[in-house]
């Protein structure tokens, strides 16, 4: 599967001047929900991703809300497991609703879309092992860390990619005028 020509094919590949979470500018960005809006490459990302833990056994699937609720659900669902989602909790982490099980014990697979930090990915983590489940692997449709994350487990991903990153001060397209798009 060529994930780069799926985020092409459905307008989620966007070229600009982009104000990344981080804090970093970049001129490319990937907007995943672009892509998983369309339920048969959703599903397709979904199968693939599958593919590359289905060696571990695997109670729920979680991920971090919104964004990666509908991968969560495709990934879980290739796995033959539950779909869960950790939400912000208003305090800097996240939690998991109220009627979403985890019961102790429980191995559980996350998964992002794009990885690039790590840290909402570890937050959804934090929130399955606080009610007692076992993370056996992490799972990205795109790692944009360059390798610098480390999860402890497994972390696979469908596509690795090294997109250009600037702090503000060292940026080339804010010293050409480009217009910084906040996304």
């Amino acid at each position: 599967m060529d994930v780069l020509e799926l985020y092409r094919r459905t307008g989620a590949l966007l070229e600009g001047h982009f104000l990344l979470r981080s804090g970093l500018h970049s001129p490319l960005f990937l907007q995943s929900a672009a892509l998983l809006q369309h339920p048969l490459y959703a599903e397709a990302v979904g199968e693939a991703l599958a593919k590359l833990f289905e060696e571990e056994r695997v109670d729920f699937v979680i991920a971090p809300a919104i964004g990666g609720v509908v991968l969560s659900f495709v990934v879980a669902k290739a796995l033959g497991a539950r779909a869960l989602f950790a939400e912000k909790d208003g305090r800097g982490g996240m939690l998991i609703r109220k009627g979403l099980t985890v019961n102790p014990g429980d191995r559980f697979l996350a998964v992002e879309d794009v990885v690039t930090t790590g840290e909402s990915v570890r937050k959804a983590i934090r929130a399955a092992e606080a009610l007692g489940g076992v993370l056996v692997g992490v799972g990205a449709i795109v790692d944009r860390s360059g390798g610098r994350v480390d999860f402890g487990v497994p972390f696979r991903a469908l596509l690795a990619l090294e997109f250009p990153q600037y702090p503000e001060e060292a940026c080339p397209l804010c010293r050409e005028g480009v217009p910084l798009e906040e996304v």
